[in-house]
């Protein structure tokens, strides 16, 4: 079986705009393997979240393809495409998506309420994945109960859970002060390389971008360069 997880080519993504159209990424051609850790990087407005969303079918291209564990997003059912996240694909947001009224271990929870799950296998999981990032002295507090670096952490078990064969980063260290960022991207560099999971990045963060092992530049919705990055 091909390494290559996900396979852009000639992707272009429009937006209509009044009258006219905004072209966020112009024929992207780009393919990921199993057990990248990989970033788009690039100013605000240089097609890198759009370019994630599409990855994670949330949204679809206006022309070329992108096919994500070879299902081509453009082709897929609304139920298909959300199969597909729900059990291939973790997501990681720069403002956390933890619903406050839920406590760290029914947060960590929801994404297996969607997968065919006994009680018993989920409470298995959510364990393994809150010692994963070091939080299984916190299953009871709420989110604000919590810092910031501990709210992201508790998404990254979230985005974990499942293991998923991709996790896909929004800024993911936006809102977290040097020495919560380094801790929280020690932890994803650790489950990338113990459990093989790909994640990408969409960052213009310095602190995140040390740590990639490649780095896909984007400027005005092209890629101007791709380079691996030796550690």
């Amino acid at each position: 079986m091909s390494s290559t997880l996900i396979k852009i080519t000639d992707l272009i993504k429009s937006f209509p705009i009044g009258k006219g159209e905004f072209t966020a990424l112009n024929k992207i051609n780009l393919s990921f393997d199993k057990g990248e850790f990989t970033g788009l990087v690039g100013p605000s407005g240089s097609g890198k979240t759009t370019l994630l969303n599409i990855i994670g079918s949330l949204d679809i291209p206006t022309n070329g393809t992108a096919t994500v564990l070879d299902k081509s997003v453009s082709t897929l059912s609304k139920k298909a495409a959300a199969d597909l996240r729900n059990n291939h694909i973790g997501f990681i947001f720069q403002t956390y998506n933890l619903l406050p009224v839920y406590n760290v271990y029914e947060n960590v929870e929801l994404p297996l309420l969607l997968q065919n799950k006994s009680a018993k296998e989920r409470k298995n999981m959510i364990m393994q994945s809150l010692e994963w990032v070091g939080l299984t002295d916190k299953i009871k507090s709420r989110p604000a109960q919590l810092s910031g670096g501990e709210c992201q952490r508790v998404s990254i078990a979230r985005a974990m859970v499942k293991e998923p064969e991709i996790v896909l980063a929004d800024e993911p260290t936006a809102n977290l002060d040097a020495k919560n960022s380094h801790h929280i991207l020690q932890t994803m560099e650790k489950l990338n390389s113990e459990l093989k999971t790909t994640f990408i990045f969409a960052t213009h963060d310095e602190k995140v971008i040390q740590y990639l092992h490649r780095k896909i530049s984007l400027d005005d919705g092209k890629v101007v360069a791709d380079e691996q990055i030796t550690k």
